[in-house]
């Protein structure tokens, strides 16, 4: 394929004489502008004189134009510009506007959209299972197996995830696990009709796929993001996840009554192709490897970006000799012990308790997660806000993790008190909507303590300082294994409690879990590097 260059000679004496004066009818600025056009982008090259002389003068007849065809198949014309271009302001590009969207905001919106079917995939179960539990006559135990399942898988994946994102990129990783969890999605009515024991298999199958979304989508950010937009940009792509669950309980009672309980499986499961084509097409796992990105954005991601050798081994003993470390460890258990509980069992309690019909299940469990889509920007807006004011990111961890303890507790307790479906459901909405502000503090504080790219010095020999890079993505692995066994022993145990003893059973062992990790997150928590 060529490309048609337009090249300019100037005379020799362009800049050996300064006498020259602007002729009459061809008066010269001190900077011209040469454009040509390549591949559909129009290239915009500024000549600048280092004294106003040089330019003066300079008629039109001592500027020729020179033709040539190039062929882009011999000119690496790409490489050369991104050398020009990170070495100085010389080279601008005209391209239209949908193109000069920040290309790290597209990465956050491609990741908030992987969350948001990574929850649509997970909560069409909680509403499926009410006519799944009749159709095939489970115990209120089976069913907290089946949903503890899907758990299983996710357990093995954490930090996995972590490593493998790390090592082979994040966007292969992230692709991989919507690919995955897609297909166990579609394949869940058929091994649920084949006997229970398949059902299991698939859901944990179903699990190891969404297990390594987490680790990816951290390690992603990690090279995308700057410091000055983490808080935001995490909490909008957790956002999706609230968004996912929003989504999958409003459309999945419509889907069930029109077309039965299979058609949620199939119909959300094949939303993960479309996913799969855009973000291959557009995704890279770091700016240094995205061709289309605009200089200007590659400049400002780069300049806060420092690359280290990949890591070979990984230091578990100093991972694990920081308080820091254990205090997310635990307290990202205890979080996840009464958000699992809501994203799984939530339904079935509207449907037993406040005696809602099917649809007024999946409509009324809406709420609390739009809540919670609301409270998690919310919360990333002030967590930013607080630290631009020159306050401490351990403070605002510690602030934001707080709010996310202690909201929930406060709420559920109420659920005991109140003695109308409403108040109920607002409970419920308050409850999940203070638990979002965990975004803003216990999930970014991986990146706090341990960015990506940074070293730490594991011990000194001889006055020689030996440094290894500690993986955000592993850190995140672990502390959300952690989190994973509160989803495979609290979704369980949940329905063994429903068995044998009542909701308010429940939500006192949530609540005294948030009690637990308040405590912790306080006394031993950090946002500074420790790690680094």
């Amino acid at each position: 394929m060529n490309a048609r260059a337009c090249l300019f000679s100037f005379s020799p004496d362009f800049h050996a004489h300064r006498s020259h004066k602007a002729s009459p009818d061809c008066p010269l600025p001190k900077k011209r502008l040469f454009r040509f056009r390549f591949q559909e982008r129009t290239c915009v090259f500024r000549l600048s004189a280092r004294h106003a002389g040089e330019l003066t003068g300079l008629a039109r007849r001592e500027i020729g134009k020179v033709y040539a065809k190039v062929k882009s198949e011999s000119v690496k014309f790409r490489e050369g510009l991104d050398d020009v271009v990170l070495g100085g302001d010389d080279l601008e590009v005209d391209v239209p506007w949908w193109e000069q969207f920040p290309k790290r905001w597209v990465i956050v919106i491609l990741c908030f959209s992987a969350f948001l079917l990574c929850n649509m995939d997970r909560v069409n179960m909680s509403i499926a299972i009410l006519p799944m539990s009749a159709e095939f006559n489970w115990s209120p135990t089976t069913v907290g197996l089946i949903q503890s399942s899907f758990f299983w898988g996710y357990l093995l994946t954490q930090i996995a995830g972590g490593i493998w994102a790390d090592t082979v990129g994040g966007k292969l990783v992230l692709g991989f696990g919507v690919v995955w969890w897609s297909v166990a999605t579609v394949l869940t009515p058929i091994a649920a009709k084949i006997g229970l024991p398949f059902l299991l298999v698939v859901r944990a199958f179903m699990g190891i796929g969404e297990g390594v979304a987490m680790p990816a989508m951290n390690n992603i950010l990690s090279k995308w993001v700057p410091v000055a937009e983490r808080s935001r940009s995490l909490a909008l792509v957790y956002s999706g996840m609230y968004l996912g669950s929003v989504t999958g309980l409003a459309f999945s009672p419509w889907l069930i009554h029109s077309f039965g309980w299979p058609s949620v499986f199939f119909s959300f499961g094949s939303l993960g192709t479309v996913w799969f084509a855009t973000w291959i097409s557009k995704a890279q796992s770091s700016p240094l490897e995205d061709p289309e990105l605009l200089p200007k954005e590659k400049k400002l991601i780069v300049s806060n970006f420092v690359s280290k050798q990949p890591v070979k081994t990984i230091p578990w003993r100093l991972i694990l000799s920081k308080p820091p470390v254990w205090a997310l460890i635990g307290c990202h258990f205890c979080h996840n012990w009464g958000t699992f509980i809501l994203l799984t069992w939530m339904p079935t309690y509207y449907n037993q308790v406040l005696k809602f019909n099917l649809t007024e299940s999946g409509l009324f469990c809406v709420l609390p997660w739009l809540t919670m889509a609301f409270s998690a920007n919310l919360g990333g807006w002030i967590a930013d806000t607080l630290v631009s004011k020159g306050v401490s990111v351990t403070t605002v961890r510690k602030i934001m993790q707080t709010i996310g303890f202690l909201g929930p507790a406060f709420f559920l307790t109420q659920l005991s008190h109140v003695n109308s479906p409403a108040m109920a459901v607002l409970c419920m909405a308050c409850s999940q909507g203070t638990d979002a502000f965990s975004q803003s503090g216990l999930y970014s504080n991986h990146q706090d303590i341990a960015p990506r790219y940074s070293v730490f010095p594991l011990f000194k020999h001889q006055q020689m300082q030996l440094q290894m890079p500690i993986p955000m993505g592993v850190l995140l692995g672990l502390s959300n294994t952690a989190g994973v066994l509160a989803g495979v022993f609290g979704t369980a145990t949940t329905g063994y409690i429903l068995q044998h003893g009542s909701w308010d059973d429940v939500f006192k062992v949530s609540v005294g879990l948030y009690l637990v990790g308040t405590v912790v997150w306080n006394l031993f928590s950090t946002g500074e590097k420790i790690l680094d």
